[in-house]
């Protein structure tokens, strides 16, 4: 079988143009000649095209192409572990680049504008982005959700470190009183659930009572949540559930 060059142009995606350059340059001259003097090219033709456009969407110039292909030490075998090896590398630099532009879409959707070292540093081994796409989709489209959002994104390395060191105070503060034998309806229980919901003013968004016996709600049902609380101390997502809605029972 030869083919025509319009027919190679349509087979590879190349331009006419681009196959009498290749020609012209001696890095892909047809087999044959058509009795008219047209180009001709057979399979073993499409092979060294195949491998120039290979080599060309790597970046490799026409000259590196051409001694690559006309190397007299590698046989074709050596072709494909040399493209095997170009191509699982740039696989490695695709994916790596693709990383980083989900971390920074994730950034940009959470409005956390820290680099990865500073997150390390102040979140530690917990990603604030992990559910930012869940979040956005239960609840994207309320003013709580595009109040944090505007809130967070003028937030630095050393307001979130602020935020963490009071969180984690009143966190051993509850902890405290969960100690002290004191139940969740007792003042000291519902105090520290009323400076829960200011923090979330504070640093969030506007959380009413019915907002925050919702979040307390899901503070128990939802496994994530219990386990972030259960971590500071065994029983307190329970313990704060009720707490919660003692102190907004406590407000109505």
């Amino acid at each position: 079988m030869s083919y025509s060059v319009g027919q190679v142009a349509g087979f590879a995606g190349v331009t006419v143009r681009a196959l009498h350059h290749y020609d012209a340059i001696g890095l892909l001259s047809p087999s044959a000649r058509s009795h008219a003097g047209h180009r001709r090219y057979d399979d073993g033709d499409l092979d060294r095209l195949q491998q120039i456009l290979f080599y060309r969407e790597l970046g490799f110039p026409l000259e590196e192409v051409a001694a690559l292909l006309d190397d007299p030490g590698a046989d074709p075998q050596e072709h494909l572990r040399r493209r095997h090896g170009l191509l699982t590398a740039r696989i490695e630099e695709l994916q790596k680049m693709a990383a980083a532009v989900e971390h920074a879409m994730e950034a940009r959707k959470m409005g956390i504008n820290l680099t990865p070292e500073e997150k390390f540093e102040v979140f530690g081994d917990h990603d604030p982005d992990q559910y930012a796409a869940e979040v956005e989709e239960r609840w994207g489209d309320t003013d709580a959700y595009a109040e944090s959002q505007r809130r967070v994104t003028s937030y630095t390395k050393e307001d979130w470190q602020r935020i963490r060191a009071e969180q984690e105070d009143w966190g051993n503060r509850f902890a405290a009183v969960m100690d002290s034998g004191e139940g969740p309806g007792s003042e000291p229980a519902m105090d520290l659930a009323e400076e829960h919901r200011q923090q979330i003013c504070r640093f969030y968004y506007e959380c009413s009572y019915e907002i925050q016996t919702g979040l307390a709600e899901m503070y128990v049902a939802d496994e994530r949540f219990t386990a972030t609380y259960e971590a500071i101390k065994p029983g307190m997502a329970r313990f704060l559930r009720d707490a919660i809605l003692a102190n907004a029972a406590r407000h109505a």
